[in-house]
């Protein structure tokens, strides 16, 4: 294809915006709505079921999770999501992406429901089944990260296809939102319906015995959007990149897009015939040298930076109920029954996700066709910089009374620079910079390197934040959260340093940021 872009690419490259762009972030972006919802409301249910499962009415506290079920519960989906993308990414370029789609949202939609029903007469039964279902909920949007953020690529034009791909990724912050709202709702319902003292007034009676229904209906209500779309994600006809490029039928793919473009293209038959017989001949996988010599340093930036920001991300989100504690802004657990220190904690995170998470994103579809990606995520890396080591130098002054406000108003920012920032352009680069056969594949693994930063952050902070004098029962001395806010700064500097091996895709088609028109013969004399 070196003498020539296919007519049904060009086209779609310089498609004016209409309908079916809004329909296509729609569909894929219900899938993330979905997966924000169900990965981050674990956080808002996590210390229900330590009250419920673990509580010893000896002890002048409530229970929480052993460090070992915390650990689990808050960790499992992590790992289920990182074996999902680097699988459902490779499948999606074997068998196409609109071929196993369908299947990550039904997976999500099944296991998020059995979540919430999981069984068991013993605190550990419950606990197991619960971590069963939720490493399979991760498999399944594991699998929506590289085949949305590729979907979207491949359906946009090259001048607004930025915004298209980030306002997919944005509905995230309206599900951590939607979370957190739907918390508050079925707390307040359950906490006006079975009043109940706090834990110091009556330990036994501020367990309502009803509480062992709220984290269910948490855990399960997630579904219902994304099953709604279900029925149009398998009306999604397959990508033309995938079916031009890799199934090598460039009549189909103009076949397919003149429907939905509402537009007659027709296919120049030499070029289609050139495509069906193997193109430029650039066949090289992605074990070759071809490969290292074009993308590897592409493919080091994109796992690099995604697994750097990782680690603070998901130790910001999974762990912000406990920060919030440490400084005051949710009341001590004893002086609080058990639904409403969830309604507390929901009503903390929904105020960071509508202050800080949401506007973020929207920033980034606002500007990201603008500034560049480049731009945006080195800007966003040195901000969440600036901002951790706002919060870690003077934490004691954030923790002494009448301060608290101050550190949430800081802590929203990080969440704000994240996501007006590296939380979206690292999503967004690697469905844009590799050649079709590999687009799926190489954004699942740099998706399943973000994951294991999200791992080592979900695992790594829970210990490393405990009180080097005081931790909590159950747990070894840790460096405390001052400290661990300043590893946390630490690796977003490290994030800025990655960022500068990341190339700019702003406005140029996705074979030509890839270089898939050109055989590697010319690539060697250019």
């Amino acid at each position: 294809m070196a003498d020539g872009q296919l007519k049904v690419l060009t086209t779609l490259d310089h498609a004016r915006t209409q309908w079916y762009h809004f329909m296509a972030i729609v569909i894929a972006g219900m899938g993330f709505f979905t997966d924000a919802y169900d990965l981050f409301c674990i956080s808002l249910v996590s210390k229900l079921l330590g009250r419920i499962y673990y509580t010893d009415i000896a002890s002048d506290t409530p229970g929480s999770l052993p460090p070992n079920v915390s650990a689990a519960v808050n960790g499992v989906a992590l790992c289920g999501t990182l074996a999902g993308q680097l699988f459902f990414g490779w499948l999606g370029d074997k068998l196409g992406r609109k071929s196993v789609y369908g299947f990550t949202l039904v997976l999500m939609v099944v296991c998020s429901v059995a979540s919430g029903l999981s069984f068991g007469r013993t605190a550990k039964g419950v606990v197991a089944t619960l971590c069963f279902f939720r490493f399979w909920l991760g498999f399944g949007i594991g699998g929506d990260y590289p085949l949305s953020a590729t979907i979207m690529s491949e359906y946009a034009n090259k001048r607004t296809r930025g915004a298209f791909i980030a306002a997919v990724f944005a509905m995230q912050g309206f599900g951590i939102l939607f979370g957190a709202i739907v918390a508050l709702v079925v707390s307040a319902g359950f906490r006006n319906a079975y009043p109940a003292p706090s834990y110091a007034d009556g330990r036994a009676a501020s367990l309502v015995p009803e509480a062992d229904y709220v984290w269910r209906i948490i855990l399960m209500f997630g579904t219902v959007p994304a099953a709604l779309t279900y029925y149009w994600r398998m009306k999604m006809p397959e990508t033309a990149r995938y079916t031009a490029l890799i199934a090598r039928n460039a009549k189909q793919a103009a076949a397919d897009m003149s429907k939905v473009l509402d537009t007659e293209i027709q296919e120049d038959a030499d070029r289609a015939e050139a495509v069906a017989a193997g193109g430029a001949g650039n066949e090289w996988g992605l074990f070759s040298r071809h490969f290292v010599r074009r993308h590897g340093v592409h493919l080091v930036a994109t796992t690099s930076t995604w697994f750097l920001l990782d680690i603070a991300f998901y130790s910001q989100n999974l762990f912000q109920k406990d920060i919030f504690s440490k400084v005051g802004w949710i009341p001590p657990a004893r002086t609080m029954n058990a639904v409403e220190e969830v309604f507390r904690i929901a009503r903390a995170q929904a105020l960071i996700a509508l202050c800080g998470t949401i506007p973020g994103y929207w920033f980034t579809v606002a500007f990201i066709d603008v500034a560049g990606r480049f731009a945006i995520q080195l800007m966003g890396f040195a901000m969440m910089t600036v901002f951790m080591l706002g919060l870690a130098a003077p934490y004691h002054h954030w923790t002494t009374p009448g301060n608290h406000t101050g550190f949430v108003v800081m802590y929203g920012f990080t969440f704000f620079f994240a996501n007006f920032g590296p939380n979206a352009t690292t999503f967004i680069v690697p469905a844009e910079i590799y050649p079709a056969r590999l687009r799926s594949t190489c954004h699942g693994i740099s998706a399943a390197a973000g994951k294991a930063g999200a791992i080592v952050g979900a695992f790594g902070f829970l210990y490393a934040a405990q009180d080097p004098h005081k931790p909590e029962a159950g747990y070894k001395p840790g460096i405390g959260i001052r400290n661990a806010l300043f590893v946390l700064a630490g690796t977003n500097f490290l994030g800025m340093l990655m960022t500068l091996l990341v190339p700019e895709s702003k406005g140029m088609s996705l074979e030509e940021v890839s270089k898939e028109n050109v055989a590697d013969d010319e690539e060697a004399t250019a």
